[in-house]
């Protein structure tokens, strides 16, 4: 539960925020550039926070880290909702960042602290939580921020922290699992210095334009800097990121998997509420206010969570990345609908129930492929790494249909129905890939009481089942203590 709710208010914060922006716009009477800084600012922190808290969680245990983590993430909520100019706002969302290492640090306690045959199904709940949450904010937003105020916004969510915080120092045990060593200060550096490169130059790009010299720079400063990364990563003895790790082929293929999903999943939450508000005298659209827009994503919220609950009983029976496959098959089943039928509302609660269905299925399987396939000590790293992947395809994938939706549009007019057509088509192609890509893993079936672990071994793929012996929650609980 504690793990749950931890999960469920980072994922409430991503999106809550982004309906109620004009009203914040008009509370500090700031420009929509710096309106955009506050969405940027967050994406950049948490792409930061989430490997390094990760690795500090490996090294230092994940419930000491956690507990930290919940606690910056409650004062930084405490900030925005006090917040009375843009910057004031715009370092509170920099310091909310810190909560992406939610994920890692959950997944690496479910790893070490639950019975083997419950891993995959505890990683599916919380999985799916990201998504629930993501797609609730949408909804609850509105009402919120109109009867409320746009403070409750953050008010609400430092309450539910402060009760998750508490929990998880009474609740979760300490992890006996740790591993010797330090965080690369030379490691972490560049790989901060990169994404902060990449994911500027990906946001800021349609608004300092493609051509510029900055948004250029920004990406050829951000390939250098990847470069170096990964050579003084290699050669490091104490690595922040295994580079061993990130090659084993169940990871570097969910990877691959995880950078066309963000593309496409992030897409479709931003464009179909943008599709569903537009006025119906463009000759499409559904004139929907924000709180009806997020009325339509609801769908997509239950199922993702209720996929994600079966995903493991999927994977049980089927292989560990038989729901990933599946998963972005009925994804791509959604954006075809949207592409091909969207004059009517049933046809967007059809797409955004199967969007919720595909996603459900695919994160959870993602989560748990990753986490199976390294050692124990590498759990939260990789699991890192994994959601800033997804992220980065995500900033990629807005900015991309973002461009295709308005190609050919003057300024100050509406976009034409077939750029929405073309997006959703883009998107169909991206989820068909993914599946592609999916179905190219190596099919983990662990059996009951082992934990599939795959390594690289002369360029093949082999799967080591090393046992996990259960340990009681008293038994996990003295040895953390000691």
């Amino acid at each position: 539960m504690a793990l749950s709710m931890s999960a469920l208010t980072f994922s409430l914060l991503q999106t809550m925020v982004a309906p109620a922006l004009p009203t914040i716009r008009a509370e500090f009477g700031s420009s929509q550039a710096g309106m955009a800084w506050i969405m940027t600012a967050y994406l950049l922190s948490a792409s930061v926070a989430t490997p390094i808290l990760g690795r500090l969680g490996d090294l230092h245990g994940k419930k000491r880290v956690l507990v930290c983590m919940l606690a910056v993430l409650g004062i930084g909520t405490v900030t925005a909702a006090l917040a009375t100019s843009l910057t004031m706002m715009i370092i509170a969302r920099v310091i909310q960042g810190v909560g992406g290492a939610i994920f890692p640090l959950a997944f690496g306690i479910i790893r070490d602290e639950f019975p083997p045959e419950k891993v995959a199904g505890a990683i599916g709940v919380v999985s799916a939580v990201l998504g629930v949450g993501s797609g609730t904010g949408t909804v609850i937003s509105g009402p919120i921020s109109s009867h409320l105020g746009y403070h409750w916004l953050f008010w609400l969510p430092a309450i539910a922290i402060a009760i998750a915080c508490v929990v998880t120092i009474l609740r979760v045990p300490e992890s006996p699992i740790r591993v010797a060593g330090n965080v690369s200060i030379g490691g972490a550096s560049l790989l901060a210095a990169w994404l902060v490169a990449l994911l500027l130059g990906i946001s800021q790009g349609p608004r300092w334009g493609w051509g510029s010299s900055s948004v250029l720079g920004l990406l050829v400063l951000a390939g250098l800097l990847i470069a170096i990364w990964i050579i003084v990563e290699s050669r490091s003895a104490q690595p922040l990121v295994d580079m061993r790790m990130m090659r084993i082929p169940t990871v570097y293929r969910t990877n691959i998997t995880a950078i066309l999903f963000g593309f496409t999943m992030f897409s479709m939450m931003v464009v179909i509420p943008q599709f569903v508000e537009t006025s119906r005298s463009a000759g499409y659209g559904f004139g929907a206010s924000v709180t009806q827009a997020g009325l339509f994503m609801l769908p997509s919220s239950v199922f993702m969570l209720v996929a994600g609950i079966f995903a493991s009983r999927f994977g049980a029976m089927f292989g560990a990345k038989a729901p990933l496959v599946m998963g972005a098959l009925i994804a791509a089943a959604a954006t075809c609908v949207l592409a091909f039928a969207h004059s009517e509302n049933y046809m967007i609660y059809i797409a955004t129930s199967l969007m919720g269905i595909g996603i459900g299925l695919a994160f959870a399987s993602m989560s748990h492929l990753v986490v199976v396939a390294v050692r124990p000590d590498q759990t939260g790293i990789a699991s890192g790494m994994n959601a800033n992947i997804r992220t980065i395809g995500g900033s990629i994938g807005t900015t991309v249909v973002a461009t295709v939706i308005t190609a050919g549009v003057d300024g100050g007019t509406l976009p034409h129905e077939s750029g929405y057509t073309n997006a959703f088509v883009l998107m169909t192609v991206g989820f068909g890939v993914a599946a592609v890509a999916a179905a190219s893993l190596p099919d983990i079936r662990p059996s009951a009481g082992t934990d599939a672990v795959a390594v690289v071994e002369q360029g093949r793929t082999v799967v080591d089942s090393v046992p996990q012996p259960r340990r009681s929650r008293r038994s996990v609980t003295m040895q953390g203590k000691l």
